[in-house]
């Protein structure tokens, strides 16, 4: 496979991660916790936007990697260290508490699995895109 092949390979796995950020957080902006519990409290309502403007904010960063991504390394590092630490708070939840919903638990597999798995990708490809231009 070509560098410039799995290039695009990777921004269309991106592009598809990104989705599930900007989808969910898009609702939850707009529904608010209403979408998960019928009545959510007024500070309950108020942290859960706040936490999904934040969520709208790292979908669409990571999706401005897309562009260029072999040159984003420090940036697509960043956000997603961002995913893996929500991620882990999310499994110390899953210790002390217990089993979330099947959407948690996706999202958890996304977190700890999914982003890791393309962090590694774009160092890879960010190498060998280094590698052909000194060549």
């Amino acid at each position: 496979m070509t560098p410039r092949r799995e290039r695009t390979l990777l921004q269309v796995a991106v592009a598809i991660a990104c989705l599930v950020p900007l989808s969910v957080a898009t609702l939850s902006i707009v529904r608010g916790a209403a979408w998960l519990q019928p009545a959510p409290a007024i500070d309950l309502d108020s942290h859960f936007r706040y936490l999904s403007g934040i969520f709208l904010v790292l979908g669409l960063a990571f999706a401005s990697c897309i562009p260029a991504i072999e040159g984003k390394t420090g940036r697509f590092r960043l956000l997603g260290a961002m995913v893996v630490g929500g991620g882990l708070a999310r499994l110390v939840s899953l210790l002390t508490i217990g089993m979330p919903s099947t959407g948690h638990v996706v999202g958890l597999g996304i977190e700890l699995a999914v982003v890791p798995l393309l962090l590694l990708w774009q160092t890879r490809i960010a190498h060998r895109y280094r590698q052909a231009i000194t060549a």
